[in-house]
């Protein structure tokens, strides 16, 4: 019976990692030069108590403040956990890109993205995204794409930098492969 288990197990693993591939290949831009697109989708992290972001937002707000530098962008939507207990994702997101010149009318705030899929589906329902790049680490960017044209937003995205510990983007890899693709796939064809 475990042997079985285990097949299935892999089968449903190599599933999941076939479709994030072939609903992202092509899709994956360079921050030096992406695909045009107005918004950006900015997916939240870990959040400090003293309300500053973690590595892994920090790498994704500095890739979208690259973005919106470079011209092009007139909106970018921090999607996150809003909630006391999580540190409020998104005000945090916010208050870290007018500190840098990001004028406040270019930023929503998205309180309720409480995970990929979320971010993806609110992105179309609540703010009107029909086409976006989405701006987080590459481990993650190929299922946020996945996620996102799932749910009808024709996504591109760019891997955001992160000055993170190399056993978090280990552990963070292994997370994507083995945990969150598998579960998107189920989203997707739930």
């Amino acid at each position: 019976m475990l042997p079985v288990l285990l097949v299935l197990v892999e089968l449903w693993i190599t599933l999941a990692v076939t479709w994030m591939y072939i609903a992202s290949v092509g899709r994956v831009d360079d921050a030096a030069a992406p695909a045009s697109r107005p918004t950006l989708l900015v997916l939240g992290s870990l959040v400090y108590d003293d309300g500053s972001p973690g590595d892994y937002v920090r790498g994704r707000l500095d890739t979208a403040l690259e973005l919106y530098r470079s011209g092009g962008v007139d909106r970018i939507i921090n999607s996150g956990n809003g909630s006391a207990e999580a540190g409020n994702e998104p005000a945090v997101m916010r208050r870290y890109l007018e500190e840098r010149g990001v004028a406040s009318r270019v930023i929503a705030d998205d309180p309720a993205g409480l995970d990929t899929a979320a971010s993806c589906r609110r992105a179309r329902e609540v703010f009107g995204v029909h086409d976006v790049v989405i701006v987080t680490q590459g481990f993650h960017l190929r299922r946020a794409i996945a996620l996102c044209r799932d749910q009808g937003v024709d996504a591109r995205g760019v891997a955001a930098r992160c000055d993170c510990p190399a056993w978090t983007l280990v552990r963070n890899h292994i997370r994507e492969t083995v945990f969150a693709g598998p579960r998107a796939l189920l989203t997707a064809v739930g």
